[in-house]
């Protein structure tokens, strides 16, 4: 029959595009021309060139470029290229709210041929009569929490859909992710530092959304998971293989992409307990023990994950679990440590960044630094207008600026560049490398010329420290499905795991000074 007299063969053309999308430095190279107001980087370049490839090919495309390294100019550089080689097509850019401004500032400055349309409550125009074929624009800016406010998003056809930091989209039950990937759209963009962020199912939504079909559905994914674990055998390499073509990554530590960057050392920077901390920390130990023994389900989800948040704020300080008010300094081995780094640090000048997962402390922080740098730095949370969090970073940009910078890890931990900071600490962790390695990379990044150092705090005998493995392991899954894993989650560990996870070490955690 015909099914069985017919076959499929890839002819010269297919053969030699597929050779230019894995290799598209072997290539004449595409260029914005004289409406970028900027001079592109080779590796920026090829960038550029593979996303217009991609979109002339309509295959989904992740440009997943290491923090720092310019994706937000190799994209206005394609749709700069769009204007010129197919006016009058549009399209549509998704950004967390805090990125709004600065996509449009960096839009204005790098290309201002572009004519932009901003749907957002704080945008000037009104966003509830949108009129998109009649009005003339090349971008349309909006955020994810518009996304699946705006019906109108989902009635036009786009010919090109962009989302930034998109592991926004990580969770395929949300009703954002449902939402945006409802959105028509020829070609769609997903730009990321992070396809991995939490786990190898945060790229399957991301490829989802790019190229829907291409890792199976979920359950076929899922299933593909737990037969490799099954087998003995990482799914990674396969995985891999499926991906690559769609995915352009490159890291700033790789010399051969960008060699004119100063050197960043990270350093664990240890501290140990007060003893009015290790009385707290070893008590909750005790209390969680009991409770767990006496509940399951759900209801020991929940008591798991807010011990874990118990520990690490008493090893921050005793203060920030009793919420006192009283944060005497000398009860916290963390704040002695910042203490002695930041002395050497304002002996020499040089200024610092300051990330806490926790808002409550940030001023707190800001008051102690104060009195070592003999005058107030900054504070940045979730509660700081987005027009005060641009004059403050220009602030402390500037030479004379203020010598510290005190941020909440989600609020800035994307969208700032501040590289007039030669120090980064972590004064606690976020069990997340690719969220870590966000907010360092405010100060590690292009336009920095010193050398970055990175102090990560870390109480000794704690929870923190072994917490500190962890991290090391859950960043193998990412650089193996990336570059070339497994994770632990908490809530699932046993209870005996877990108590041996947050016993104290006795023989460690106490500073006698």
């Amino acid at each position: 029959n015909i099914r069985d007299s017919t076959r499929v063969v890839a002819g010269q053309w297919l053969f030699q595009m597929l050779e230019t999308i894995r290799n598209p430095e072997n290539n004449d190279m595409i260029r914005p021309g004289p409406g970028l107001k900027a001079t592109l980087r080779a590796y920026q370049e090829k960038g550029v060139h593979w996303l217009w490839m991609m979109n002339q090919l309509r295959f989904g495309a992740c440009l997943a470029d290491d923090m720092g390294l310019g994706k937000t100019i190799q994209v206005l550089s394609l749709l700069l290229i769009k204007k010129r080689e197919k006016p009058g097509h549009k399209s549509l850019l998704i950004v967390p709210t805090s990125l709004l401004s600065n996509w449009q500032n960096e839009a204005q400055r790098f290309a201002p041929e572009l004519n932009l349309k901003i749907l957002h409550a704080s945008a000037k125009s009104a966003v509830a009569d949108l009129e998109f074929a009649d009005q003339s624009y090349d971008l349309c800016m909006t955020s994810y929490g518009m996304s699946y406010r705006l019906d109108a998003l989902q009635q036009e056809k786009w010919d090109l859909l962009i989302l930034d930091e998109a592991q926004a989209i990580k969770n395929p039950a949300a009703r954002q992710t449902q939402s945006v990937k409802s959105i028509r759209a020829d070609h769609r963009l997903a730009l990321t530092g992070t396809p991995v962020e939490n786990g190898v199912g945060d790229l399957w939504s991301i490829m989802d959304f790019i190229s829907p079909g291409l890792l199976g559905g979920p359950t076929v994914f899922r299933k593909y998971l737990e037969n490799s674990d099954a087998k003995g055998r990482s799914p990674y390499g396969g995985i891999r293989k499926l991906v690559q073509p769609y995915i352009l990554r490159r890291l700033k530590t790789d010399k051969s992409i960008i060699n004119d960057l100063p050197e960043k050392t990270e350093m664990r920077s240890y501290c140990y307990l007060a003893k009015a901390q290790a009385a707290m920390y070893e008590d909750s130990v005790r209390q969680m023990a009991k409770q767990l023994a006496e509940v399951d389900g759900i209801q020991r989800r929940g008591i798991v994950l807010s011990y874990l948040l118990r520990f690490k704020q008493i090893c921050n300080h005793p203060s920030q679990w009793t919420q006192d008010g009283l944060y005497r300094f000398e009860e916290s081995g963390k704040f002695k440590r910042l203490k002695e780094i930041c002395r050497d640090i304002s002996s020499q000048q040089e200024k610092v960044l300051v990330f806490t997962q926790f808002r409550e402390i940030t001023d707190i922080l800001e008051k102690f630094l104060a009195g070592i740098f003999g005058e107030p730095g900054f504070v940045l949370h979730g509660g700081i207008p987005v027009k005060q969090r641009k004059a403050m970073m220009e602030a402390f940009q500037a030479d004379n600026g203020p010598p510290f910078f005190i941020l909440s890890l989600k609020a800035g931990g994307t969208g700032l560049n501040l590289t007039s900071a030669s120090h980064v600490i972590h004064f606690d962790r976020w069990w997340n490398p690719a969220v870590e390695n966000q907010a360092t990379d405010r100060a590690f990044r292009i336009g920095q010329k010193k050398n970055v150092l990175v102090h990560k705090f870390v109480c000794k005998g704690t929870l923190e420290e072994k917490i500190d493995k962890l991290i090391a392991g859950k960043q193998a899954i990412s650089d193996e499905i990336l570059e070339g894993g497994e994770s632990s989650f908490l809530t699932e560990m046993s209870n005996a795991e877990l108590l041996d996870l947050v016993r104290l070490d006795l023989g460690s955690i106490t500073d006698d000074d």
